[in-house]
């Protein structure tokens, strides 16, 4: 069968980069971009970011493209602010709103939705952030001068108080793991990059959690485990995300952790493939299902996904050493590879005397991950050894090699 219709549920960066694809490969069939939210396809990770560190500014995150190069250069029917509410694969057709709207291929590319605490609902000045319009009211509240507590320190927390820092705002972070981030980075490198909440001022508590929000009508409190209880004006829950896979119940397709897909992101219902956030595919370079919440493989994914359902017989696989990056204070923290190792070792610098550092992560003889603070010309080289497979010898012979050019070119 010959796609004549392309449908993109989700307009986020995967969303587009699958919008861009198709047209790049020569489909001149109609396509349609579905997105829950009224804003053009905007980038996300400066949210958290610079955007929050703008005071009295009233400005947006750039979009990836103005709405006339989708509508006209790219032919794109744009169907925004309005979420899809179910699929049927049998018929080929997916709701959004009160229409239903035909496929030939299909990719969805819905993202995730941030974790909610309980007691949320209702009280102003508690937010997650993962939208435009989460980011908006924020920063609204940090230009107010507000009294902050954020809940979870993984990233979207630690760059929140950041933001929150660099006004000079008092902030809390509560974290309810004795270490922050380790599930991105581990134990060890979790608890080195605590120190920098500590070096500037931010009071972090490990090991306590949120039993309740208190406030009328608006929060005035938030009570943790351990009796204690903050003032609060502004409360920022940064407790992690869910797959946005709720539209997608009795769709046949396979939900857990997020659409399951083989390596060429292929759903299991003929021409419809999945992409970004909401994808859990197999990556064959670490031989395991993946869910990435990452800018890059969103990018490359949207991409692949769309060629692949376009061209089901010549789809390709998938596979990726995952990449992030956190902007934090003043420093740039970046990974690649995945955090579940036998062993990590810092191999250059030290957090606390040098405010930068490289650190490897070994499982079995195999490099697998590697963590740079304030290395930035550093992590793509270790990311090129993990594709190739480098051993743990090789990563650590590589170091040293690096480490040796950097003292030569200082003498």
């Amino acid at each position: 069968m010959s796609a004549r219709r392309l449908v993109v549920v989700g307009a986020s960066l995967a969303g587009l980069r699958a919008v861009e694809a198709a047209r790049k490969d020569g489909f001149d069939g109609r396509i349609t971009l579905v997105g829950a939210e009224p804003h053009l396809p905007y980038d996300r990770p400066p949210l958290s970011k610079q955007f929050l560190e703008e005071i009295g500014a009233d400005g947006t995150p750039p979009t990836f493209r103005t709405e006339e190069v989708l509508r006209t250069d790219l032919g794109v029917e744009l169907l925004l602010g309005t979420p899809a509410t179910f699929l049927d694969t049998r018929n080929r057709a997916v709701g959004v709103g009160e229409r239903t709207i035909g496929y030939d291929a299909l990719v969805i590319a819905t993202g995730a939705t941030a974790r909610q605490l309980p007691g949320m609902q209702g009280l102003d000045g508690v937010h997650t952030l993962r939208t435009l319009d989460d980011a908006v009211a924020i920063r609204r509240a940090l230009d107010k001068g507000a009294r902050t507590v954020v809940v979870g320190a993984g990233f979207i927390g630690a760059e929140t108080a950041a933001a929150a820092r660099k006004r000079g705002l008092d902030v809390v972070v509560v974290e309810a793991q004795p270490t922050p981030l380790v599930r991105a980075v581990g134990e060890t490198m979790g608890g080195a990059l605590a120190s920098l909440h500590l070096r500037h001022g931010t009071d972090l508590r490990c090991g306590v959690s949120v039993i309740a929000l208190e406030g009328e009508g608006r929060v005035e409190r938030v009570r943790l485990s351990d009796g204690t209880a903050l003032d609060a004006d502004l409360v920022v829950v940064g407790a992690g995300a869910v797959p946005a896979t709720d539209w997608l119940a009795g769709s046949g397709l396979t939900l857990d952790n997020g659409v399951v897909c083989d390596e060429t992101l292929f759903t299991g219902a003929e021409d419809v493939y999945a992409a970004g956030d909401v994808a859990r595919w197999h990556n064959p370079l670490f031989d395991r299902p993946m869910r990435l919440e990452h800018w890059t493989s969103a990018a490359e994914q949207g991409d692949l996904a769309a060629r692949n359902a376009l061209n089901p017989a010549a789809a390709r696989g998938y596979s990726t050493v995952p990449y992030f990056w956190s902007d934090q204070y003043d420093t740039r923290i970046q990974f690649v590879g995945i955090p579940d190792a036998d062993e990590i070792a810092v191999v250059d610098g030290d957090i606390e005397r040098d405010h930068q550092c490289v650190a490897l992560y070994r499982a079995d003889n195999r490099l697998v991950g590697a963590l740079a603070v304030n290395r930035p010309t550093e992590i793509m080289k270790y990311r090129g050894l993990i594709t190739r497979g480098a051993s743990w010898a090789d990563g650590l012979t590589f170091a040293q090699t690096r480490r040796k050019a950097r003292d030569t070119a200082d003498a």
